[in-house]
Protein backbone atom coordinates (compact mmCIF):
# COMPACT_ATOMS: atom_id res chain seq x y z
CA UNK A 1 0.00 0.00 0.00
CA UNK A 2 1.17 3.32 -1.10
CA UNK A 3 1.94 5.82 2.15
CA UNK A 4 1.45 9.38 2.05
CA UNK A 5 4.66 11.80 3.56
CA UNK A 6 2.75 13.68 6.29
CA UNK A 7 4.69 16.95 7.19
CA UNK A 8 5.12 18.13 10.99
CA UNK A 9 2.45 20.41 11.62
CA UNK A 10 4.47 23.67 11.75
CA UNK A 11 5.26 22.98 7.94
CA UNK A 12 1.80 22.65 7.09
CA UNK A 13 1.01 25.49 8.83
CA UNK A 14 3.75 27.50 7.58
CA UNK A 15 2.39 26.20 3.68
CA UNK A 16 -0.97 27.02 4.84
CA UNK A 17 0.11 30.82 5.64
CA UNK A 18 2.04 30.99 2.70
CA UNK A 19 -0.82 29.91 0.71
CA UNK A 20 -3.13 32.58 2.15
CA UNK A 21 -0.37 35.23 1.67
CA UNK A 22 0.18 34.17 -2.17
CA UNK A 23 -3.31 34.45 -3.05
CA UNK A 24 -3.98 37.87 -1.52
CA UNK A 25 -5.67 36.90 1.76
CA UNK A 26 -3.31 37.98 3.73
CA UNK A 27 -1.76 40.83 1.75
CA UNK A 28 2.24 42.73 2.18
CA UNK A 29 2.59 45.20 5.01
CA UNK A 30 -0.84 43.33 7.05
CA UNK A 31 -0.38 42.43 9.95
CA UNK A 32 -0.97 39.00 11.27
CA UNK A 33 -3.14 38.12 14.67
CA UNK A 34 -1.11 36.94 17.50
CA UNK A 35 0.23 33.89 18.01
CA UNK A 36 -2.62 32.95 20.78
CA UNK A 37 -4.97 33.65 18.26
CA UNK A 38 -3.57 31.76 15.74
CA UNK A 39 -3.07 28.62 17.82
CA UNK A 40 -6.49 28.67 18.34
CA UNK A 41 -7.43 29.18 14.73
CA UNK A 42 -4.84 25.94 14.00
CA UNK A 43 -5.89 24.12 17.11
CA UNK A 44 -2.34 24.01 17.86
CA UNK A 45 -0.27 24.95 20.80
CA UNK A 46 1.35 28.74 20.36
CA UNK A 47 4.74 26.92 20.23
CA UNK A 48 3.68 25.65 16.95
CA UNK A 49 2.97 29.02 15.21
CA UNK A 50 5.97 30.42 16.44
CA UNK A 51 8.19 27.69 14.76
CA UNK A 52 5.62 27.69 11.98
CA UNK A 53 6.24 31.96 11.83
CA UNK A 54 10.06 31.54 12.66
CA UNK A 55 10.07 29.13 9.27
CA UNK A 56 8.47 31.88 7.16
CA UNK A 57 10.89 34.69 8.42
CA UNK A 58 13.89 33.04 7.73
CA UNK A 59 12.92 32.00 3.96
CA UNK A 60 11.52 36.36 4.11
CA UNK A 61 7.09 35.93 3.19
CA UNK A 62 7.14 37.40 7.19
CA UNK A 63 9.17 39.63 9.60
CA UNK A 64 8.92 38.93 13.29
CA UNK A 65 8.98 41.93 15.08
CA UNK A 66 9.35 41.26 18.67
CA UNK A 67 6.30 43.40 21.10
CA UNK A 68 5.14 44.34 17.50
CA UNK A 69 3.31 40.83 15.89
CA UNK A 70 4.20 39.44 12.60
CA UNK A 71 3.65 41.58 9.11
CA UNK A 72 3.51 39.95 5.54
CA UNK A 73 6.66 40.82 3.71
CA UNK A 74 6.07 39.21 0.40
CA UNK A 75 4.03 37.76 -1.72
CA UNK A 76 6.96 36.13 -4.48
CA UNK A 77 8.35 35.13 -1.40
CA UNK A 78 5.24 33.07 -0.13
CA UNK A 79 5.04 31.42 -3.96
CA UNK A 80 9.11 30.77 -4.08
CA UNK A 81 8.43 28.70 -0.46
CA UNK A 82 5.82 27.17 -1.67
CA UNK A 83 7.72 25.63 -4.76
CA UNK A 84 10.53 25.02 -2.92
CA UNK A 85 7.82 22.90 0.14
CA UNK A 86 6.50 20.98 -3.28
CA UNK A 87 9.91 20.36 -4.54
CA UNK A 88 11.05 18.88 -1.18
CA UNK A 89 8.19 16.89 -0.85
CA UNK A 90 8.40 15.11 -3.68
CA UNK A 91 12.20 14.09 -2.48
CA UNK A 92 10.20 12.78 1.24
CA UNK A 93 7.58 10.59 -1.01
CA UNK A 94 10.50 9.24 -3.46
CA UNK A 95 12.53 8.42 -0.09
CA UNK A 96 9.72 6.88 1.90
CA UNK A 97 8.87 4.96 -1.23
CA UNK A 98 12.40 3.62 -1.36
CA UNK A 99 12.72 2.63 2.38
CA UNK A 100 9.14 1.00 1.72
CA UNK A 101 10.42 -1.11 -1.27
CA UNK A 102 13.43 -2.23 0.64
CA UNK A 103 11.90 -3.23 3.88
CA UNK A 104 9.54 -5.21 0.99
CA UNK A 105 12.25 -6.79 -0.23
CA UNK A 106 14.07 -8.16 2.73
CA UNK A 107 10.69 -9.30 3.96
CA UNK A 108 10.78 -11.49 0.56
CA UNK A 109 13.79 -12.47 1.48
CA UNK A 110 13.48 -13.88 4.66
CA UNK A 111 10.04 -15.71 3.73
CA UNK A 112 11.94 -17.20 0.49
CA UNK A 113 14.79 -18.43 2.42
CA UNK A 114 12.06 -19.75 5.40
CA UNK A 115 10.27 -21.34 2.72
CA UNK A 116 12.89 -23.22 1.02
CA UNK A 117 14.45 -24.25 4.38
CA UNK A 118 10.76 -25.53 5.63
CA UNK A 119 11.27 -27.48 2.59
CA UNK A 120 14.75 -29.18 2.57
CA UNK A 121 13.85 -30.04 6.03
CA UNK A 122 10.91 -31.81 5.48
CA UNK A 123 12.99 -34.28 3.25
CA UNK A 124 15.72 -36.97 4.74
CA UNK A 125 18.73 -35.69 3.22
CA UNK A 126 19.71 -32.63 2.05
CA UNK A 127 21.72 -33.86 -0.93
CA UNK A 128 19.50 -36.86 -2.09
CA UNK A 129 19.91 -37.79 -5.90
CA UNK A 130 16.19 -38.51 -6.35
CA UNK A 131 14.65 -35.18 -4.63
CA UNK A 132 12.14 -33.98 -6.97
CA UNK A 133 13.69 -30.20 -6.00
CA UNK A 134 17.07 -30.21 -7.02
CA UNK A 135 19.55 -28.59 -5.54
CA UNK A 136 23.20 -27.07 -7.25
CA UNK A 137 26.59 -26.35 -6.19
CA UNK A 138 28.29 -23.28 -7.42
CA UNK A 139 31.91 -22.94 -6.28
CA UNK A 140 33.26 -19.42 -6.24
CA UNK A 141 36.19 -18.30 -7.95
CA UNK A 142 39.36 -16.61 -5.95
CA UNK A 143 39.27 -14.36 -8.52
CA UNK A 144 35.26 -13.45 -8.92
CA UNK A 145 34.18 -10.13 -9.07
CA UNK A 146 31.47 -10.74 -6.45
CA UNK A 147 33.99 -11.24 -3.69
CA UNK A 148 32.71 -9.04 -0.42
CA UNK A 149 29.70 -8.47 -2.41
CA UNK A 150 26.28 -9.23 -0.25
CA UNK A 151 23.51 -11.68 -1.50
CA UNK A 152 20.43 -8.86 -1.18
CA UNK A 153 23.17 -6.28 -3.13
CA UNK A 154 23.61 -8.87 -6.31
CA UNK A 155 19.50 -9.27 -6.36
CA UNK A 156 20.70 -12.91 -6.09
CA UNK A 157 17.55 -14.50 -7.47
CA UNK A 158 16.30 -11.79 -9.62
CA UNK A 159 19.52 -12.21 -11.78
CA UNK A 160 19.15 -15.91 -11.72
CA UNK A 161 15.87 -17.42 -10.35
CA UNK A 162 17.62 -19.48 -8.16
CA UNK A 163 17.62 -19.07 -4.36
CA UNK A 164 20.57 -19.58 -2.40
CA UNK A 165 19.64 -21.86 0.75
CA UNK A 166 23.26 -22.63 2.12
CA UNK A 167 27.14 -20.88 1.68
CA UNK A 168 29.72 -24.12 2.21
CA UNK A 169 32.78 -21.90 3.55
CA UNK A 170 35.27 -24.91 4.60
CA UNK A 171 34.04 -27.04 7.28
CA UNK A 172 31.43 -24.98 7.86
CA UNK A 173 27.87 -24.41 6.35
CA UNK A 174 26.07 -21.47 6.36
CA UNK A 175 22.09 -22.25 6.00
CA UNK A 176 19.54 -19.78 4.62
CA UNK A 177 22.11 -16.76 4.52
CA UNK A 178 19.99 -13.40 4.50
CA UNK A 179 20.66 -10.69 1.95
CA UNK A 180 23.70 -9.40 4.03
CA UNK A 181 25.65 -12.02 3.82
CA UNK A 182 28.96 -11.60 2.22
CA UNK A 183 30.60 -13.93 -0.68
CA UNK A 184 34.02 -15.05 -0.32
CA UNK A 185 36.16 -16.76 -2.67
CA UNK A 186 36.19 -20.31 -2.22
CA UNK A 187 32.85 -20.66 -0.85
CA UNK A 188 30.24 -23.03 -2.49
CA UNK A 189 27.30 -21.59 -3.18
CA UNK A 190 23.84 -24.36 -2.47
CA UNK A 191 20.86 -22.98 -4.54
CA UNK A 192 17.64 -24.47 -5.60
CA UNK A 193 16.41 -23.96 -8.83
CA UNK A 194 15.71 -24.91 -12.41
CA UNK A 195 19.33 -26.12 -14.68
CA UNK A 196 18.81 -22.62 -16.40
CA UNK A 197 18.84 -21.07 -12.67
CA UNK A 198 22.28 -23.07 -11.90
CA UNK A 199 23.96 -22.04 -15.29
CA UNK A 200 22.98 -18.21 -14.71
CA UNK A 201 24.52 -18.27 -11.35
CA UNK A 202 27.73 -19.84 -12.42
CA UNK A 203 28.28 -17.03 -15.50
CA UNK A 204 26.95 -14.51 -12.25
CA UNK A 205 30.02 -15.55 -10.61
CA UNK A 206 32.39 -16.08 -12.80
CA UNK A 207 31.88 -12.82 -15.17
CA UNK A 208 34.57 -10.47 -15.42
CA UNK A 209 32.61 -7.81 -14.80
CA UNK A 210 30.40 -7.25 -11.73
CA UNK A 211 27.04 -5.99 -11.60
Amino acid sequence: MKQTVVPSQYLQIALDIARRIAKGELREGQRIYGRSVMASEYNVSPETIRRALRLLSDMKVVEVKPQSGVVVLSADSARRYIENFEESADVRALRQQLKDLMTEYADLNRRLSDTVTALIKSRDTFAAADEPFPNYAVPIPKDSPLIGRSIGELKFWQSTGGTIVAIRRGQTVILSPGPYAQLYGGDTLVLVGSPAAAEAAHHLVTEKEAL
